[in-house]
């Protein structure tokens, strides 16, 4: 039977029905396998038209028995619960491929009807939802032929090497080639020998889940898994199976996974048929955005802990990823926020007693049960009040600075307050945020009413933000994790998730976490990366990231280096950073220093390299100071001491001895002849203080008196005067 791949919608007198994981034999479509219950199948044949199915309906030609359902918008506003699931083999591309789980536990085939019902109604809205694939890039290198680069898409499981690569080999089994069986039972074995490549398994879609085919090829030695699609189409998402079976190795897959077409497959099966050796390289160093030095990331997750494996993965990796988490939020390299999907019942099934236990706000906002049985345990509705008190516990933590405190109160409310032992309560999670020193009145307020019939502006939020933006497409899958604004495909486990994280970040920017050995390899310590460096300063250009290295002049103790950083930096004041590289040692209170501007030379007293010694020159030994007859020389760390015998004083400028008493008269004599300089100095400037004053009174004495009479010197001065007779 071929697969039924397209969301049809079908016209019945009952109303309107979304047909999904159906198979179809002539034409018609047929429950597939999945019903098992004959009367389950009964019931849901009663509601199958004797006709061909119809597309989904435009706005415009809904005719009145479509009006039942509440009519959606192009972009849908929910998005599909936990029952209902993409197929893990078929993939999933908006509604292709999308399969129904029948056999959800729900005890009458009325229940199941309702749920079939509601479901399709759901389905048939999300149908135009935007569903974005996350891809890597795979460069193929050999044969010359098919060197190019080729897109890949990125399993959901494993651990993809975010922000890394990946080289190795393709190899092609001539047995097994779906990997469906153990490569065991065919004596088969790719483990890469010492000193070869690691081996890609390419395999063919078919038969089996993906996760099979990984879990076979790892057992097998391989180091990546490709999957070869089987039929022309665009690249889809492999998902993991549903929780039923043995599937407890899902959680043990660790090697990376890629989906590639058909078309790239077939050139890969040729070139190896041909004996050509292929060699390509994984790249997923592009896989996540990069801009700047701060990662957004959201986390998709459910308080619900009674759903299987998934709920159990879930709490786990909350768990063991708080501490990292709120590090990161802490010191401002992150910002988290988390989000809970939300469905709506249809208007024709609001006052319906299944919509009421599963919906809050009159069946605005629903989830599905938890046991899924309506008619025990805890309903939908619990959880989605629970979910919309723990994004008010993000919202309120937030408001006060503190937004990781929302993981402490997640992982504390896990543990407390189980479905199972009957503690999925307000009580018990009042107790937990009273513990943590959360406001409860402020995230009470933040709740709201939920019996009110109007909208709740926090979860009306959450449903809008399941809506895709960008490059991230809508949420589909639960939980999910987006970093930057791109889905992340992979193990939810801390060091997977770790390092997608730190993928995020620009290049030089990462912080101390992103660089340590359990997440990254230090390029820089094989051949300095094949950057400049002054291994006598101990400076390097080589700086290690998270994608690998970049080759940057440094800047050292506020000394910053110029040049291209592969084959020179140069900077000034090396001295002051590591000595320049060049020897340095201190003694009895001395340092000496062999850094120059011009390189590494020893000091005056020392010889050597500069660099690794300089020895202390004897300065007596080598007789190249103090060598006067009456000379006693002493050799010191770096100089020497000279004295003379016989009460001899030694003069080091001249190397000589000379007597202390003779030296005792020249003081003396120098002294005297001092002296009389002085006197006579003072004796000469007396004189010609004397004279000058003397001389310079003498004239401004005659100025005066010249005023007054005549002198010496002065003719008379002939009187003028005429008498006037009468």
């Amino acid at each position: 039977m071929e697969p039924w791949t397209r969301c049809s919608c079908c016209l019945t007198e009952s109303g309107f029905l979304c047909l999904l994981g159906y198979t179809r034999t002539r034409g018609n479509p047929v429950p597939s396998k999945n019903l098992t219950k004959d009367s389950t199948s009964k019931s849901i044949q009663e509601f199958l038209p004797h006709s061909n199915c119809l597309p989904p309906p435009s706005k415009s030609n809904l005719s009145s028995p479509l009006r039942r359902f509440r009519q959606l918008p192009s972009t849908p506003r929910s998005i599909l619960p936990p029952p209902i699931r993409s197929n893990p083999q078929l993939g999933s591309t908006n509604c292709k491929g999308l399969g129904v789980d029948w056999s959800m536990g729900l005890r009458s085939p009325y229940s199941m009807l309702w749920f079939v019902l509601v479901w399709a109604a759901v389905l048939c809205s999300s149908c135009h939802g935007r569903f974005v694939v996350e891809k890597n890039s795979l460069k193929v290198t050999s044969p010359s032929d098919m060197k190019g680069t080729y897109e890949c898409a990125i399993g959901n499981f494993g651990v993809p090497q975010y922000g890394g690569t990946m080289v190795g080999v393709v190899a092609y089994p001539k047995a097994n080639k779906k990997a469906c069986k153990s490569f065991d039972d065919f004596d088969i074995s790719y483990k890469a020998k010492p000193g070869s490549l690691p081996t890609f398994l390419l395999v063919d879609r078919g038969d089996c889940f993906f996760t099979k085919k990984a879990w076979n090829a790892q057992n097998a030695g391989a180091a990546a898994i490709l999957v070869a699609d089987d039929k022309t189409e665009p690249l889809i998402t492999m998902d993991t199976p549903e929780e039923s079976g043995n599937t407890d190795y899902l959680e043990n897959i660790t090697i990376p996974s890629a989906l590639i077409t058909k078309s790239f497959g077939d050139k890969l099966k040729k070139a190896i048929d041909n004996g050509d050796m292929v060699n390509v390289n994984l790249d997923w160093r592009e896989s996540l955005p990069h801009p700047d030095e701060r990662v957004e990331y959201e986390f998709w997750t459910n308080s619900n802990d009674e759903c299987g494996p998934k709920c159990d993965s879930q709490i786990e990796f909350v768990k063991s990823f708080k501490g990292a988490a709120q590090v990161l939020e802490k010191k401002g390299y992150t910002q988290f926020t988390p989000h809970y999907i939300t469905w709506y019942c249809p208007d024709s099934f609001i006052l319906s007693k299944q919509c009421k236990s599963q919906c809050i706000n009159h069946g605005r906002y629903c989830a599905p049960d938890p046991e899924q049985d309506f008619s025990k345990g805890y309903d939908g509705k619990d959880v989605v009040v629970q979910n919309l008190r723990q994004v008010c516990v993000y919202k309120v933590a937030k408001e006060h600075g503190k937004p990781w405190l929302w993981w402490d109160y997640v992982t504390d409310f896990a543990i407390r307050c189980p479905m199972k032992e009957k503690k999925y309560t307000k009580e018990c999670a009042d107790g937990v945020i009273k513990s943590l020193g959360l406001d409860h009145k402020a995230i009470d307020k933040c709740i709201g009413d939920p019996d009110a019939d109007k909208e709740n502006p926090v979860l009306k939020a959450e449903q809008d933000a399941q809506i895709g933006k960008g490059s991230r497409g809508d949420v589909t899958i639960l939980p999910t994790l987006v970093i930057n604004n791109r889905q992340y495909r992979g193990k939810l486990d801390k060091g997977a998730v770790l390092k997608a994280i730190c993928a995020g970040f620009r290049e030089t920017t990462e912080p101390a976490v992103c660089l340590s050995e359990d997440i990254q390899t230090n390029e820089c310590l094989e051949n300095n990366g094949g950057c400049w460096q002054d291994k006598a300063a101990n400076i390097s250009a080589c700086k290690d990231t998270f994608r690998g290295r970049v080759c940057e002049c440094p800047v050292v103790k506020g000394v910053k280096f110029v040049g291209d950083g592969y084959t020179h930096c140069e900077g000034s004041g090396r001295c002051e950073i590591n000595n320049g590289g060049c020897w340095k040692e201190t003694r009895h209170g001395r340092t000496y220093s062999a850094c120059t501007n011009d390189g590494c030379k020893c000091p005056d007293g020392f010889k050597g390299d500069g660099v690794h010694k300089c020895e202390d020159i004897d300065e007596c030994k080598e007789r190249t100071a103090c060598q006067c007859k009456e000379c006693k020389c002493k050799n010191t760390w770096g100089s020497y001491e000279c004295g003379c015998s016989g009460g001899l004083l030694y003069m080091k400028e001249h190397d000589t001895c000379i007597s202390k008493n003779a030296a005792t008269e020249v003081g003396w004599n120098f002294l005297w002849v001092i002296f009389f300089g002085l006197v006579v100095a003072g004796i000469a400037g007396y004189a010609v203080y004397k004279y000058r004053i003397r001389r310079y009174m003498d004239s401004e004495i005659r100025a005066i008196m010249a005023q007054y009479m005549p002198l010496d010197n002065q003719g008379e001065v002939p009187n003028h005067s005429h008498h006037i007779e009468l």
